[in-house]
């Protein structure tokens, strides 16, 4: 089955197109025939393609919403130009979509109908940044290749849906969460189920016998904690700005700076919330940027005192979890990192590690320098007690697997 796995945004168009079925998906042998993103979409677009063979491409096109974005993509992936093999629409037989926050009503991927859209827009209050991105995407889709092509709904957060109630609840007045729902929904859910699934894979383990804690760790971060294949705590809450530091988000705060910044500072409530999402975490800290490449550069070479102070409160805030997580879990198999910090900085994964020795890990350095780029392995030596694997994560690809299911009418997996 040829699916086309898209991630709408406000002016951002991530896409793949994937091939998949039972078999392949047995042994581990999906196909990935085009994936890239096209960015700037209202204007002149910038357009990232990079086919099966390698090779990457950049164009330009004017791209005034994200209807003709998918219209542009679906006529280039179906063109010889493309490399993918797909000659005509009918080729693309089902199309996966990210959908950021499913609320309580999305506990797995699920078919589109009017039901479902119905259902995504009443969560758009709970994610009005992403949501509403998401159903234009879907709509986009049903212009471009029209209603008969099946299109599924893949919930980033449906996979924190099995926290327990002590999890994810908010000790506030319980009618709060009675009436307006304010509870933990956790985030990156499809990001970790993945990284849960990849781990097993490599080792051999069986799914009822795994606690791991498992990582996101990019611009957006988030901790999980997974046993038996499921989660159970999750650091992301009722937004993803709880939890970890982050890029440009603060991360876990006293409640009450809210209105104090707000009364010091002559702003307003949504003011604050919008500096706390997009001016704080690295940034803010170091006043510099909110890459981690150029945060270790600044502090390796130029000793830049707010970079790594940036730097060591991101890797302590990450290490705090880790030890939460194994109290939730009452110890672990491991801990994984994925995300572009995690998949890609050996500095950070050995400073994060780097006083869990109590819990029975110890790094390997060569190891670990040696799982960059895209590699995955353990990077914990031989007598560790708790491991430490870099597992890239895969998101299109489940959402690939899961459209496969839902379409065939194939059981998801818990």
């Amino acid at each position: 089955m040829n699916i086309l796995v898209l991630n709408a945004g406000s002016a951002t168009l991530k896409f793949q197109v994937v091939v998949t079925d039972a078999d392949r998906i047995a042994g581990d042998r999906d196909e990935k025939l085009l994936r890239g993103q096209i960015e700037r979409i209202g204007g002149e677009s910038v357009i990232t393609v990079r086919s099966s063979d390698g090779s990457t491409r950049k164009r330009t096109a004017t791209l005034r919403d994200m209807r003709a974005a998918v219209e542009w993509l679906v006529s280039h992936a179906t063109s010889p130009e493309s490399g993918t093999g797909l000659t005509s629409r009918a080729d693309i037989h089902a199309v996966g979509h990210r959908v950021v926050h499913g609320g309580e009503q999305f506990r797995s991927s699920v078919l589109v109908d009017d039901t479902v859209l119905q259902g995504i827009e009443e969560n758009v209050e709970l994610a009005p940044l992403h949501n509403p991105h998401n159903l234009r995407g879907i709509e986009a889709t049903r212009k471009a290749l029209g209603t008969g092509v099946p299109q599924v709904a893949v919930f980033d957060t449906a996979f924190h849906q099995t926290l327990p109630e002590h999890a994810y609840l908010y000790a506030i007045p319980y009618p709060l969460y009675r009436r307006h729902k304010i509870r933990r929904y956790g985030f990156h859910g499809t990001s970790h189920r993945s990284i849960a699934y990849r781990y097993r894979t490599i080792t051999g383990r069986e799914r009822a016998d795994v606690r791991i804690i498992t990582l996101h760790l990019g611009n957006g971060c988030s901790a999980c904690a997974i046993r038996g294949g499921v989660s159970i705590d999750t650091s992301m809450g009722f937004t993803p700005l709880e939890g970890l530091v982050m890029g440009t988000r603060a991360g876990d705060i006293d409640a009450a700076l809210l209105d104090y910044i707000a009364a010091k500072e002559g702003l307003s409530l949504s003011q604050v919330e919008a500096m706390l999402n997009s001016q704080s975490g690295l940034l803010g800290i170091s006043g510099l940027t909110n890459d981690m490449r150029d945060l270790l550069a600044e502090a390796n070479e130029l000793q830049d005192r707010r970079a790594r102070l940036a730097i060591e409160i991101f890797c302590y805030r990450a290490r705090k979890y880790i030890g939460a997580y194994l109290a939730s879990l009452g110890g672990a198999d491991a801990v994984v990192f994925a995300g572009g910090v995690g998949e890609n900085s050996a500095e950070i994964r050995s400073r994060i590690c780097t006083g869990l020795e109590w819990a029975g890990l110890r790094v390997d350095d060569a190891a670990n320098t040696a799982l960059v780029g895209g590699n995955e392995g353990r990077f914990s030596t031989a007598e560790s007690t708790l491991e430490a694997w870099v597992v890239p994560t895969d998101e299109e690809l489940l959402i690939a697997r899961d459209t496969y299911r839902v379409v065939s009418g194939v059981p998801l997996p818990v």
